[in-house]
């Protein structure tokens, strides 16, 4: 005889009134974080611009129906496109993240925040031009700017302490959650309609982590994000029509999140929701590579330069070993053969074969052509990575959030390479100094693909203005940006 299940309404679980609270509520005041969000959004449109570059992400743009032009809709940057937001904000999240080239998030969870820009950027368009159609005032940067800060903060705080992708589960379905409440936000939805929003984002079934993972890593991974930002602003226009919500959408026994997707653990927090994220995420500034690769790679373009300065090729290599931090090796430690693009983005054998041979890594070093090279899988198969721990200590360390590598080199003839260890990326915090001049001289290259020369100025004049740019109409900024 089965227990009775009681069928009273709970409250709302905590980890939703918590996220929707925060994002109604808490007002961004860190003048860093906004500096910050602005380096981020022309980075990550940057990212987006040089997307557009492959066919296999053309091909994915515009309306689901072909012909398809929306009045008053969000436009697509570097193309022509004007579609509802839905579609919008798949085809700006897949742009930006296709060549793993935006920015990164890495902790117990990894992803990458600004993948959200895509659902942000495509509703404040849309509402926008809405909103001048109607004789009322457009929204501003600004708003943009600080709710890309609030969505960094709550994907990057729940995946601080909350490991997704050891119970198989893709880290999107992050981008899914902080998109939803910010997006929610910025329609205007209640408190109530905002978490039946969220409740409806965790009901979702997430995506697998099987396209990132061999046998099957493929291009999907590309558009992921996109995917997961466009449904976030579908559940938000739909939690807007006034559809109900799940309180203990997480929460309940055996039909909830934690129960069927994550172990029967509760979500564990390292801090309150702030602004801490955005202040301390880390830029893909030289290389499009995973991001726990950065500094191999780093070491690898070293490398280059010692061999030829040696009168050595990597021919006279015998072994590299590759000392680094546990994610790494989990994520990116790959043997055997390499069936495509995505596949090569995400081993650090490939990563660091490239630069060795070649003195570079760009996003064209992982199309066939490249690959085809024997001497990239000769020296790949001359590589071991071994874990050390307090590399991954400090991965975790939430003051240090290192990402380090060390590699060694010995050569046929004995002799070896003095070890080549690099803690923290370009990209990092700590390395701020020195990697904004080059984010920007990414910038200028990415907008150099796709647009004259007057028109990059134009884009440059506002975008490194932090004051201009907060205070420019969103549909105004995006328009600058249509071919």
């Amino acid at each position: 005889m089965s227990a009775t299940i009681s069928n009273v309404r709970p409250q709302p679980d905590q980890v939703l009134v918590d996220i929707v609270d925060y994002v109604l509520d808490y007002k961004i005041d860190s003048a860093l974080a906004l500096e910050t969000a602005r380096n981020c959004l022309i980075d990550t449109l940057g990212c987006g611009l040089e997307g557009l570059e492959y066919p296999a992400c053309r091909k994915l743009m515009g309306p689901i129906v072909p012909g398809t032009i929306v009045p008053n809709g969000a436009k697509v940057p570097g193309t022509q496109f004007q579609l509802d937001p839905v579609q919008a904000a798949f085809n700006i999240g897949c742009m930006i993240r296709w060549l793993d080239f935006n920015d990164c998030w890495l902790a117990a969870e990894w992803g990458h925040p600004s993948d959200n820009l895509g659902g942000i950027l495509a509703v404040a368009d849309w509402l926008s031009r809405n909103a001048v159609a109607a004789g009322k005032a457009p929204l501003t940067m600004r708003t943009v700017l600080e709710g890309m800060v609030k969505a960094h903060e709550i994907q990057g705080c729940i995946a601080l302490e909350n490991s997704f992708n050891k119970v198989g589960l893709d880290h999107v379905v992050l981008v899914k959650v902080a998109s939803t409440a910010v997006v929610s936000q910025m329609l205007g939805l209640s408190r109530e309609e905002t978490i039946n929003a969220v409740s409806l984002a965790w009901v979702d079934g997430q995506s697998l982590r099987t396209y990132r993972h061999a046998p099957n890593t493929g291009s999907r991974k590309s558009w992921a994000a996109g995917d997961a930002t466009s449904r976030a602003v579908r559940l938000a226009l739909m939690a807007r029509t006034g559809e109900m919500g799940y309180p203990s959408a997480l929460s309940a026994p055996v039909w909830g999140f934690y129960d069927v997707s994550f172990k029967g653990q509760p979500f564990k927090f390292q801090r309150p929701y702030g602004s801490y994220v955005m202040e301390n995420v880390l830029f893909k500034i030289s290389f499009p590579a995973e991001f726990h690769s950065q500094t191999a790679v780093e070491c690898a373009m070293d490398i280059h330069g010692k061999l030829k300065s040696l009168g050595k090729t990597e021919a006279d290599i015998k072994k590299i070993t590759i000392r680094t931090h546990e994610a790494c090796i989990r994520i990116i430690d790959k043997k055997g053969p390499l069936h495509n693009p995505a596949d090569r983005d995400h081993c650090i054998q490939y990563m660091v074969a490239v630069p060795i041979i070649f003195g570079r890594l760009t996003a064209p070093d992982y199309e066939d052509s490249v690959a085809a090279d024997p001497r990239i899988d000769a020296l790949r198969d001359k590589m071991v990575c071994v874990e050390d721990p307090a590399f991954t200590k400090d991965y975790h360390d939430p003051e240090k959030r290192s990402i380090a590598n060390a590699l060694t080199v010995e050569f046929n003839d004995g002799t070896k390479l003095d070890e080549l260890v690099c803690e923290y990326p370009i990209g990092h915090k700590r390395r701020r100094k020195d990697g904004i001049p080059l984010l920007e001289a990414k910038f200028r290259k990415n907008l150099a693909r796709q647009f004259p020369a007057r028109q990059q100025q134009r884009i440059l004049d506002v975008s490194l203005d932090q004051a201009k740019l907060e205070a420019m109409p969103v549909h105004e900024y995006v328009d600058l940006y249509v071919i």
